[in-house]
């Protein structure tokens, strides 16, 4: 007859493993868990925002252009332009988007009003303490940036601009990416 009784140092040493093992687990669970938190909070945070409530994030715009206009509504030669810019905006060239953004930070509701009243048709950027732009603010209105598809600004208009202006600037700068590709 043999006698299945393990002796206790045995038992003292399997109990030693499963805790070693259940240990082990958590330490996963916890860093897989954290992983899954990190990527979760990344993938929600945006570059910046329209007025509108679309997000943005400039690794998703990497391929396209973008043009940024800085404007302000006490700036004449902004609001000369603005139907310029309106009317690029109905005609934009292939992979090409075009923002505005308000030199003075204001609430949604007073860009919405402001846009209203100046028939304002391009997208706003809502301007915060977290809207991340690849360009410094100019120092003076109106001022325009066209941002290339590697995320990096090629181009600076200071002054006003009109459609033709942009549309020409924009197939120049596609021309010459083409032949440095």
């Amino acid at each position: 007859m043999q006698n299945n009784v393990k002796p206790i140092h045995t038992i003292k040493t399997d109990k030693a493993k499963a805790y070693a093992l259940k240990k082990l687990g958590l330490i996963v669970i916890t860093i897989l868990a954290l992983g899954a938190g990190i990527f979760t909070y990344q993938s929600q945070q945006f570059d910046f925002e329209t007025v509108n409530g679309e997000s943005y994030r400039w690794d998703e715009l990497k391929g396209q252009w973008t043009i940024i206009n800085y404007f302000a509504p006490w700036c004449a030669p902004c609001l000369r332009e603005m139907p310029e810019l309106n009317a690029f905006s109905q005609n934009l060239p292939e992979d090409t988007l075009l923002f505005a953004i308000n030199y003075d930070r204001q609430t949604s509701t007073q860009i919405t009003e402001m846009a209203d009243k100046y028939t304002i048709e391009v997208p706003i950027i809502f301007a915060s303490e977290n809207t991340a732009l690849p360009m410094e603010k100019p120092p003076y209105l109106p001022a325009t940036f066209i941002v290339g598809p590697k995320g990096t600004v090629v181009d600076t208009i200071m002054g006003e601009v009109s459609e033709q202006e942009l549309k020409e600037r924009i197939h120049a700068l596609k021309l010459v990416a083409k032949k440095n590709i």
